[in-house]
């Protein structure tokens, strides 16, 4: 695909980039030569390639997700302002 100076004027123009007239050119042969590679990328076969959620088979390493008791209530809520039945209260907000 090839671009002419008024197409790359037009996309400088919607990116908000300043460019100079002396380098409209050269823009419009390298962004062409971009379009070029991408159009050669879309005619790869793909028909028999599984989709994958990342490009490299890795496992994560994560621990498990599994819920510790490491908070202890009792003393939260002996500091809060104002609690009952166990959770904490605050004023309304909503009339």
């Amino acid at each position: 695909m090839s671009l002419t100076p008024d197409d790359v004027r037009k996309v400088a123009h919607l990116a908000r980039l300043g460019l100079d007239e002396t380098q409209v050119a050269e823009y419009a042969t390298e962004l062409s030569s971009i379009l070029d590679v991408v159009d050669h990328l879309a005619t790869a076969q793909t028909d028999d390639v599984a989709p994958m959620s990342h490009p490299l088979d890795l496992s994560a390493r994560l621990r498990p997700d599994v819920a510790q008791a490491t908070v202890d209530r009792e003393a939260f809520q002996a500091i809060a302002p104002d609690t009952a039945d166990g959770v904490y209260r605050v004023p309304k907000v909503i009339e």
